[in-house]
């Protein structure tokens, strides 16, 4: 046996030599007012601050992402309301209100970094441009740019309210002006987001009767499909793995156009939305078998 190990064969450590008493002195006699110990201070209040600021941002971030649900379920419903422009006018004012939240998410990041907190907010900012997204195509049946996303996230003086969380010394060094920029991935991820709630449209439209949509959408759906295959596996990590999903949506957009082109005079029309319902199954078991 080493003469460094004890009795029951387990090897002393190194402070074990030196008394318990010892080793409680030399903390009482630490000088807390000394250089080191108010740099790292210091260090933890900015640490702390920094975690505050993240965890309040991750809530904003879950809000925006709730709240731009709501205004896709409430899209869904453009194709059998009486009045398609209430449902229009009505998801305005709920994506007015994620605007707002996105807006202290900006006032948040004034003189960050905000690539320091990008994996907080990113997941808002994808449900935004997914809702967003989908009610432009619902209007114009075209595909929003980014920039125009960005001009919408552009606040003024005017348009900001008090938080409570701020002081008034902090309001007086805010700017006028201030904007909060989606970035080109997450414009993307949101894109092949919306790829799935434009399946869910065209087997709802023909569900209510409507035959050219489903012509219209498989169209859209193969321009966005060719142009996430330019990127292929040269983009983020996540825009291949969204590529899939996509692929998965336009093969049942795919299948719904077939199916009316073929077999759309041996159909009643209201027994399409259940024939399409009951194919888009079968694809998907074929493909978690395959």
């Amino acid at each position: 046996m080493s003469g460094k190990e004890g009795s029951g064969g387990f090897r002393k450590r190194k402070h074990d030599n030196f008394p318990h008493g010892q080793r409680r002195e030399e903390k009482e006699n630490v000088n807390p007012s000394s250089a080191l110990m108010t740099s790292f201070k210091s260090f933890q209040l900015e640490l702390d601050t920094r975690h505050d600021k993240y965890e309040r941002l991750v809530k904003l971030s879950r809000d925006i992402t709730i709240e731009s649900k709501r205004t896709i379920f409430l899209l869904h419903r453009f194709t059998s309301a009486p009045n398609g422009q209430e449902i229009l006018s009505e998801s305005e004012v709920k994506l007015d209100a994620v605007r707002w939240k996105i807006k202290q998410v900006a006032q948040e990041l004034i003189g960050e970094d905000m690539y320091q907190f990008h994996r907080a907010i990113s997941p808002g900012l994808q449900e935004y441009v997914e809702a967003v997204s989908f009610q432009y195509f619902i209007k114009t049946r075209s595909l929003i740019s980014v920039e125009e996303i960005n001009k919408q996230l552009v606040f003024t003086a005017e348009d900001r309210e008090e938080t409570t969380n701020m002081t008034s010394n902090s309001h007086d060094k805010q700017p006028r002006t201030w904007s909060l920029k989606v970035t080109p991935v997450d414009y993307l991820l949101g894109v092949a987001d919306l790829t799935g709630e434009l399946m869910r449209l065209c087997i709802s439209s023909v569900g209510n009767g409507d035959i050219d949509t489903p012509f219209e959408l498989s169209q859209f759906l193969r321009q966005i499909y060719d142009g996430f295959t330019f990127i292929g596996n040269t983009g983020p990590y996540e825009v291949s793995k969204k590529l899939y999903t996509l692929k998965q949506s336009l093969a049942k957009v795919e299948n719904a156009c077939y199916t009316l082109k073929v077999r759309g005079s041996e159909i009643p029309k209201h027994m399409l939305a259940d024939v399409f319902s009951t194919k888009t199954e079968l694809i998907d078991q074929e493909e978690g078998l395959s």
